[in-house]
């Protein structure tokens, strides 16, 4: 009877989830049909006052909002990047094939390429770049064995991460007068800008070295059983992350060799020392040919999204000339979301790019973005899957060694201020960091206490549910105001942007926004439920 009663519930569960999964369709097709053609509008009547609109080459007569600097000279620079990679890809690899390459004589085939790379970006200035890499590696080599050598390990590098700042990459006439011609020759990229890359390989470098000589608790023949990647026949990056290299890996050529590695130097996906030595000594096998074409075809079909984004709407055009403080609380809200839509697409577009030419190079790394920005409804999912691969190396040389889940509360906010400080040395990416953590602490408590929680029946489990979607609807909302103040409005700017939403004409926007972020979250939910079926 309890059977034939459990299933019955089921039944009408069942169903109840698949008329509620038709109308958070409907509505979602509802609300995107809505932005898109109110953004339309904001972009036609505005264009006049924004700043960054260049001429389009689609939809003429056009103008294509090229207002942020990182995405206009990542598209302007794109024809010669692929040419040089192409070459580069070309000469690696016939090398490699031709007379049979291994670690040692792959280093010097990428250290003679990427030099090549780094002379034209920075020319003079990889005096700097040599010197502070020579003085880490001496570090790493005379103290890794002792005690205390992940402080200094740290020290140094965040000493260097924090002066390289300070002092704008330093001129060579402070060095003495004799050098000062050298700052003509500075290159047409800021080495301390591509540098903060550089220093999280040589802490993984020292790290990955220290952890050489003690003993592995990665038990590789477990890992392989329990990894889908690795029974399909593939290797995962965990697998070369962890499992470690041989000692004669850690030479000065090929540790020079992982800091400048000319397709990831520039934006990553960053990638461990171990995983990068193991690559390099023999190739990725995960991506065959038509995997590679596959990805590149891909790749393409969103930088034409991004082209069509930019020339139909302006959102960051509009959010960073300041027009956003005069519109109705509606249209901040738009605008707001449009940008961080943006910045999802124009990130993918950056990071896919140089992870595909190093993948055709033999070295895989992490994929960041492996999750659309509208299918992450908790901050913890959020940041796993945004910059996944610097997810990875927090969790790996920074959470765990501080002591990981067990100091959790703590941890985020040394996580998050060294993310920030990472960055960029700005007040309003201190803002976004320690906003994050606060929006953070509770959302790790209640997920605490819900992993004690079992669902024991069907209106336990609707409760949890509709708590989950409510929950995710107030993170998401969260995330929205960390990000846009970190990156697009800067703190002065939220005493703004509260007042537009908390008074008589913005009150029903946020609780539309709230109603709107709740079934997204239910949708999320349903896409949840559909990959655990599959699995």
């Amino acid at each position: 009877m309890n059977n034939m009663t459990q299933h019955n519930t089921n039944k009408i569960v069942s169903s109840w989830r698949r008329r509620e999964l038709g109308f958070l369709i409907l509505y979602a097709l509802s609300f995107y049909f809505f932005i898109i053609r109110r953004s339309l509008h904001l972009s036609r009547d505005h264009y006049v006052k924004l700043y960054g609109l260049r001429s389009g080459w689609i939809f003429p007569p056009r103008l294509n909002d090229l207002s942020d600097a990182q995405w206009r000279n990542f598209r302007g620079n794109l024809p010669i990047l692929t040419t040089v990679f192409l070459i580069y890809a070309l000469v690696a690899n016939t090398l490699r094939s031709v007379f049979l390459l291994r670690a040692k004589g792959m280093s010097i085939v990428w250290l003679i390429l990427s030099f090549t790379y780094l002379f034209y970006l920075h020319q003079a200035c990889i005096i700097f770049i040599i010197s502070i890499a020579l003085l880490n590696f001496l570090l790493v080599k005379v103290f890794a064995r002792t005690k205390f050598f992940l402080y200094l390990l740290w020290t140094f590098n965040l000493f260097f991460l924090l002066s390289n700042r300070v002092f704008e990459g330093y001129s060579f006439s402070a060095i003495g007068l004799r050098w000062s011609y050298l700052d003509n020759f500075r290159g047409t990229f800021r080495w301390h800008i591509c540098f903060n890359f550089v220093v999280l390989r040589m802490i993984s470098f020292g790290y990955d070295y220290h952890w050489a000589h003690d003993h592995s608790h990665f038990d590789q023949k477990k890992h392989s059983q329990r990894c889908q990647v690795c029974k399909s026949g593939r290797t995962c990056y965990q697998l070369l992350q962890e499992r470690g290299v041989q000692d004669d890996k850690f030479t000065f050529t090929l540790y020079l060799c992982y800091l400048v590695y000319a397709p990831l130097y520039l934006a990553g996906p960053i990638v461990s020392f171990n995983a990068f030595a193991s690559q390099i000594d023999v190739p990725q096998n995960n991506y065959k040919l038509r995997d590679l074409a596959w990805y590149g075809l891909r790749w393409t079909f969103c930088f034409f999204l991004m082209e069509v984004m930019t020339h139909l709407f302006r959102y960051n055009a509009l959010a960073i000339s300041g027009l956003w403080k005069q519109l109705s609380p509606l249209d901040v809200f738009i605008i707001g979301y449009g940008v961080l839509n943006f910045m999802w697409l124009k990130f993918l577009l950056i990071w896919r790019y140089f992870r595909y030419w190093s993948l055709i190079y033999g070295i895989d790394s992490p994929e960041n973005m492996p999750k659309c920005i509208n299918n992450c409804y908790d901050l913890e999912g959020f940041w796993k899957s945004w910059h996944a691969s610097y997810n990875k190396w927090i969790v790996r040389y920074m959470y765990i060694p501080l002591g990981g889940s067990k100091r959790k509360v703590f941890n985020v906010w040394i996580v998050f201020t060294f993310v920030a400080i990472w960055h960029d040395l700005e007040w309003k990416l201190l803002c976004w960091a320690w906003l994050t953590c606060l929006f953070f602490v509770p959302e790790m408590v209640v997920k605490s206490a819900v992993s004690t929680f079992k669902a024991e029946s069907a209106v336990t489990e609707f409760v949890f549910r509709e708590l989950s979607a409510i929950a995710g609807a107030i993170t998401i909302t969260c995330l929205m105001v960390a990000n846009l103040v970190g990156y697009v409005i800067g703190p002065s700017s939220i005493n703004s942007l509260a007042s537009r939403f908390l008074n008589k004409q913005g009150l029903p926007v946020l609780g539309g926004m709230f109603v709107t972020f709740y079934v997204g979250t239910k949708l999320m939910l349903h896409i949840r439920d559909a990959e655990r079926k599959r699995q």
